[in-house]
């Protein structure tokens, strides 16, 4: 072999071994939104498959409308600044609604470990992070039928609801907001957990001090001052604050509605993150 071709054969080992340069911001977001996009459409599949786990969500707002929002709304015990009850209500039981779909979606990703699925996501080149968003986002899907509901059930009950488009919109885009961040914390905890049980006990532990530690029934001004502190570090709380605002007709919010979105914006981004970490531990 010539030096000539020692030298070529060197200089392509070389370029052979030298690694292809990292994609730029742009194309990294847009790769991480692309296989995000995927896991979403996967797991909207399933949905679409057995659409039985919505129905039976939609049973536990109607009651809690048609049934405990009648009664209250005859006490007339609350003070919800000359909103009839029932309005002050809907869009408490509309989050509501959307917890409790979102906070046992990690049942999920047990299940898919067990069935070696969540063993091939781990194994594509896919970010940790985008498997969790993408499962996510998939239970925020799920709460756009949660909004449908509630919005229908008020109709039929005559609330004054806001029925313009634009609020529309913005109510469930807040609803789907609000359940990426539960459904990411659900499946965070499903990665500690590791078992169907534990993390069914784990939901029904948090589902209830989250509801009643907010202003989704009650205002917060009632709530002795220890659980006035707790409610505002409650990111259901916000969730409520912004759907009451842009959903009822003269609805307000208390904190902001900007502050409202960056605080359940901000918690998703945080909770994706962690969980994109802690993913792996659920197949160890």
């Amino acid at each position: 072999m010539t030096p000539q071709e020692s030298g070529a054969q060197s200089a392509g080992s070389a370029e052979a071994r030298t690694p292809p340069p990292e994609p730029g911001a742009v194309e990294a977001a847009v790769r991480f939104w692309g296989k995000t996009a995927a896991i979403t459409e996967l797991e909207l599949r399933k949905l679409r498959h057995d659409p039985t786990e919505l129905v039976v969500r939609a049973v536990q707002p109607l009651l809690w409308l048609l049934v405990f929002g009648q009664v209250i709304a005859g006490v007339r015990g609350f003070p919800t600044g000359g909103i009839p009850y029932l309005d002050f209500m809907a869009p408490g039981i509309l989050a509501q609604s959307v917890l409790f779909v979102a906070i046992f979606h990690g049942i999920t990703i047990i299940s898919e470990r067990d069935l070696g699925i969540l063993q091939k996501y781990l194994a594509s080149p896919a970010p940790r992070a985008a498997i969790v968003l993408g499962k996510a986002l998939s239970s925020a899907a799920r709460s756009l039928v949660m909004v449908a509901l509630i919005y229908a059930v008020s109709a039929v009950l005559g609330l004054s609801v806001n029925w313009h488009p634009a609020a529309m919109a913005a109510v469930a885009g807040i609803a789907a907001l609000g359940a990426t961040l539960f459904s990411s914390l659900s499946l965070i905890i499903a990665c500690l957990v590791k078992t169907r049980e534990r993390m069914m006990g784990m939901g029904q532990l948090l589902t209830m001090p989250l509801f009643f530690a907010s202003n989704a029934v009650y205002p917060i001004s009632i709530m002795p001052p220890w659980l006035q502190a707790v409610s505002q570090f409650n990111p259901l709380t916000y969730e409520v604050d912004a759907l009451r605002a842009l959903m009822l007709a003269g609805g307000s919010s208390e904190y902001g509605i900007g502050l409202d979105f960056a605080v359940l914006l901000g918690g998703t981004a945080v909770l994706v993150i962690i969980g994109g970490r802690l993913c792996p531990n659920i197949v160890r």
